[in-house]
């Protein structure tokens, strides 16, 4: 007996009609371009300007300041459809630098970036981790000196997805370096065309995600117009970060969902049409309570995902409640790749099947946006 089919409550018919958009541009521009872009470890170049063409980078920025002028639902189903197709494009990056300027900027610093985000021009990265600094921001010591109407950067930041091509980077420093805790941590944006005294390393290696290119950022005397501080003072940094994690920590989590579900939509097809002592694997009852184990986790964390984002529409979800989400959706992701991988048997550990590479990539969905024990441990201090 087939299951009564669910569908999101967010969904629109203006947000039905732009997830085909997208579906299509992502299936004819971007899915045939996955092996190499995993080869050379980055996409495209003109990646980005494609996808702003067609109103997919930040589509829930008003449209005075070039966005698409739509809702979270808008961005929700960008995330999904890149996660479903396994396309790892810098499409949350763009919208979270995005979200820290339309927030925290100051009206000119709107008009003179996220425009040129929103076509593509100027594709965007967030700095933030060090190499002795990632989940405790407050560790960081990039350094930011005030030297008349510009700031003297120095400093390393690793892991920064979207760094290679990155025309802005909304960078974590310490402006205040004998400022104790938070207090001293400041974000400037950095345009980075032509900028003296910075450098991107080479792409690094990774375990998966491999055609998402992530790399060092290097800051030697950097000089960058103290114009470009966002928000009104130095010293707001930290408390900015902690104020949009629930946006990043959301985002996380719809990609976790949309590739639970598509593991088991991909894994069903595979035991329906692959035998084993003469029989389909769906055929074996272990196989079956497994799928169905996988089915039942992906469908309760459709509807919990379904109700962050609705709080998230009404101004309502709370850090911690992002928190929850975060880490128990990344975790179902995993242990039901997992799964789905072990339904595959030896192909499933094989990178030409779409199963391999997900488990890989999903891997660190527990680790970035903040790990999932820092997850675990911001949820405990409410209780």
């Amino acid at each position: 007996m087939p299951s009564t089919a669910y569908e999101s409550p967010w969904l629109s018919d203006e947000v039905r009609i732009f997830r085909k958009t997208v579906r299509q541009f992502i299936q004819e521009e971007f899915v045939p371009q996955q092996e190499r872009w995993r080869q050379q470890h980055h996409a495209d170049p003109d990646a980005s300007t494609k996808a702003g063409r067609i109103g997919m980078l930040l589509p829930d920025v008003p449209q005075e300041y070039g966005g698409g002028g739509g809702t979270f639902a808008h961005a929700a189903v960008v995330l999904e459809e890149l996660a479903r197709a396994g396309v790892h494009f810098g499409f949350s990056i763009q919208s979270i630098v995005a979200r820290y300027i339309l927030t925290h900027g100051s009206e000119e610093q709107k008009r003179r970036w996220l425009p040129r985000m929103a076509s593509g021009e100027l594709p965007a990265a967030v700095a933030m981790t060090e190499p002795a600094a990632g989940s405790d921001l407050q560790g960081i010591k990039t350094v930011a000196r005030r030297e008349g109407d510009h700031y003297i950067i120095n400093g390393t930041k690793t892991f920064i997805t979207n760094a290679l091509h990155a025309g802005l980077v909304c960078l974590a420093v310490k402006t205040d370096p004998k400022a104790a805790g938070p207090k001293g941590i400041s974000l400037i944006v950095v345009e980075t065309k032509e900028l003296a005294g910075y450098r991107v390393g080479t792409p690094l290696e990774k375990v998966g995600r491999h055609g998402q290119d992530t790399c060092e950022l290097f800051f030697d005397d950097a000089r960058v117009p103290v114009a470009n501080l966002l928000g009104p003072a130095e010293g707001k940094g930290f408390f900015q970060m902690m104020e949009q994690l629930p946006y990043e920590r959301l985002s996380v989590a719809v990609a976790a969902v949309a590739t639970a579900e598509q593991a088991v939509e991909i894994t069903t097809e595979y035991v329906k049409t692959r035998t084993a002592f003469g029989k389909p694997l769906l055929e074996f009852q272990n196989t079956r309570m497994k799928l169905a184990e996988c089915k039942t986790g992906a469908h309760v964390g459709r509807v919990f995902l379904d109700s962050c984002i609705e709080r998230f529409m009404r101004g309502q979800l709370d850090p911690v409640t992002a928190a929850m989400a975060k880490y128990w959706l990344t975790d179902r992701e995993f242990q039901i790749v997992d799964e789905c991988v072990q339904l595959h048997g030896g192909y499933g550990y094989m990178n030409e099947y779409p199963i391999a590479r997900m488990w890989a990539d999903s891997r660190v969905q527990r680790i970035y946006a903040g790990t999932n024990e820092i997850m675990k441990e911001m949820i405990a201090w409410s209780l």
